[in-house]
């Protein structure tokens, strides 16, 4: 079975930095588009950024400019780099992960368990 696991949350201060990564393992023959997603209690969640197979990428308007996502095809593994991080980015941030398990097998979509990120001085 396909697992994501996520790691990099924290606690930092305005203004600082964190990276969060989020690596698959299992059962894994191929991997379309990766994706963050963030929640906050009393909000709903919303895409913070997402990288197609392609290498296409596509950001939140409140996180352009300060936040960069990538991915290391070789480890499976997709990384959000968060700079001049503000108190609203407070969140617990979710990887999410199109994989095809095998060979001509469609694609699933697979989540992380979430790190939560907590921005505040």
């Amino acid at each position: 079975q396909v697992q994501l696991v996520e790691s990099g949350g924290g606690l930092v201060q305005p203004g600082g930095s964190l990276r969060l990564s989020c690596a698959a393992s299992g059962s894994i023959f191929s991997i379309n588009a990766m994706t963050w997603y963030r929640q906050t209690p009393g909000k709903e969640r919303e895409l913070v950024a997402q990288i197609t197979g392609g290498g296409s990428t596509n950001y939140a308007d409140s996180v352009k400019g300060r936040f960069t996502i990538s991915r290391d095809n070789a480890k499976n593994t997709v990384y959000l780099e968060m700079n001049s991080l503000k108190p609203e980015d407070t969140a617990v941030y979710y990887c999410n992960a199109e994989v095809a398990p095998h060979q001509g097998y469609r694609y699933l979509e697979v989540w992380g368990q979430g790190t939560l990120v907590t921005v505040s001085s």
